[in-house]
């Protein structure tokens, strides 16, 4: 089960065999990054906000009565960490462009928290999470490339307001690392907190189900 409403990372686990059930999570993502205080690590503020969502589903999923079977929720969440900031989803024209102006040509830090919940029969028995970082080089597209992008809507509610699979690949130079991640959810990472919880990626797959 998916703990998030993005279509890129549901793309990405039906692209690796998998059709997970989504589940939105219903946390205030704001609040949880305002208890953790402006000097925490970005990688820890990933990994809070992936942890919140994963169980947010996985205590609704208990609380709605036995859950016949083993059942996996995956919660992730995804930051751009650039000149020190950390910075999430643009949310208005205004704050996109500005961002795509701050940080073209420049190099930043795809962020991904991750959390992976096993439960039995309706029970949490296990669970396991961590974080990819995965270092982007930005492009350097003109004032009416950024203008013309932003205007697309697709910026607006992506992490770091660009993305790798879409309209974004455009101005992205290089990435060194997991390109799943950038994307949303790394499929390396997942089958490793898989594996801590004594699940395999084939397991999930539907001709295996």
């Amino acid at each position: 089960m998916l703990a998030s409403a993005s279509p890129a990372r549901l793309a990405v686990l039906r692209a690796a065999g998998t059709s997970p059930f989504v589940s939105v999570s219903q946390v205030d993502e704001d609040a949880i990054l305002a208890g953790l205080g402006p000097d925490v690590l970005h990688e820890d503020a990933v990994a809070a906000l992936a942890r919140a969502k994963a169980r947010d589903v996985a205590d609704r999923i208990v609380a709605d009565g036995p859950l016949p079977g083993r059942a996996v929720v995956i919660g992730c969440d995804s930051m751009l960490s650039i000149d020190g900031e950390l910075v999430g989803k643009p949310h208005t024209p205004e704050v996109a462009t500005a961002r795509w102006r701050a940080m073209r040509g420049r190099t930043g830090r795809l962020l991904t928290g991750h959390r992976a919940i096993l439960l039995d029969d309706g029970v949490v028995t296990a669970e396991s999470g961590g974080t990819r970082s995965t270092t982007l080089r930005f492009g350097a597209p003109s004032d009416a490339e950024i203008d013309a992008y932003v205007a697309t809507g697709e910026p607006l509610e992506v992490a770091g307001g660009f993305t790798l699979d879409g309209l974004g690949g455009w101005f992205v130079e290089a990435i060194d690392g997991d390109p799943s991640s950038v994307i949303g959810i790394s499929l390396p990472l997942t089958r490793e907190l898989l594996d801590g919880l004594g699940v395999s990626p084939v397991e999930l797959w539907p001709d295996r189900a």
